[in-house]
């Protein structure tokens, strides 16, 4: 892969690895806003990366969006051990940028339960029936739609209609680096692409509503095995303009994890469509 989402520019910086984010990291909402998938995978890339040990795994990763994160300009991504343990572990992490002050100040933060892991096979078990293969899935030429960004870099696949009544079902595989020349973790390619779960499970036209999603909570029971990730998810809407996006994770062989999103719901104004 040539393209990235992000290039690492400094590890040894004193404020945390410093980042520049490409033009695949913008929204579908703002171009000048970064999508909240790449943030996500990024923030997952320190998880793992803290205190690295080969007998545990995240568990539960949480990530909280504290406000816009920009496309333009440096991002500092850092880490640290909230809790140590031997067989549970709490990490976090957190993403800056600029403030109105120039000086930076968190956008985005993360938290890792870390588990540790031994042999279950036994009774290894998933309650979601299994999405249909990515054969029968269709390619509805997204990118159409928008300028670069976040968007070019999915092969994005519908195995249902969108807006349709009931579960909206997708596979999406993310199709450039996280950091440019580095191999994404399964962890990494899964968060890439779950923060989608609100878009897969919308029943709101885009050109009239807006949902920006200000979390995301994945607990996973297994890790994802091979390149294409999928989604059930369906979105749930109070009246007072807040709602919150359920569904399941999955990978060719069945579901991984569980996944939820809480859902700023507004209208747009006339005329105010994607473009």
């Amino acid at each position: 892969m040539s393209d990235s989402y992000y290039e690492l520019v400094d590890a040894a910086d004193p404020r945390g690895e410093l980042f520049a984010a490409t033009d695949l990291v913008r929204g579908t909402w703002s171009a000048q806003i970064q999508h909240a998938a790449p943030v996500s995978a990024l923030l997952v890339r320190a998880l793992e990366r803290q205190d690295a040990r080969t007998d545990t795994r995240l568990s539960r990763v949480g990530i909280d969006l504290l406000g816009p994160v920009p496309v333009e300009g440096p991002l500092w991504v850092r880490s640290r051990v909230e809790r140590t343990g031997r067989q549970i572990e709490l990490i976090s992490a957190e993403m800056l940028a600029p403030g109105p002050d120039q000086q930076p100040r968190p956008v985005a933060r993360a938290s890792g339960w870390r588990l540790q892991t031994l042999d279950t096979g036994a009774i290894a078990h998933a309650s979601a029936p299994p999405l249909r293969p990515v054969s029968e899935a269709r390619n509805m030429n997204m990118r159409q739609h928008w300028d670069r960004n976040y968007v070019h870099s999915l092969d994005w696949r519908w195995l249902t209609k969108p807006l349709a009544p009931g579960d909206g079902e997708a596979w999406i595989m993310p199709v450039v680096d996280l950091v440019k020349d580095e191999s994404m973790t399964p962890l990494q390619r899964l968060f890439a692409v779950a923060d989608d779960a609100n878009g897969v499970g919308t029943k709101l036209d885009i050109t009239k509503w807006t949902f920006l999603n200000t979390d995301l909570v994945v607990h996973l029971h297994r890790v994802p095995d091979g390149e294409w990730i999928g989604i059930r998810a369906e979105t749930n809407y109070g009246p007072d303009g807040i709602g919150t996006t359920i569904g399941t994770l999955f990978d060719e062989r069945g579901a991984v994890a569980a996944i939820q999103q809480s859902v700023l719901v507004r209208r747009r104004p006339d005329g105010n469509e994607p473009g």
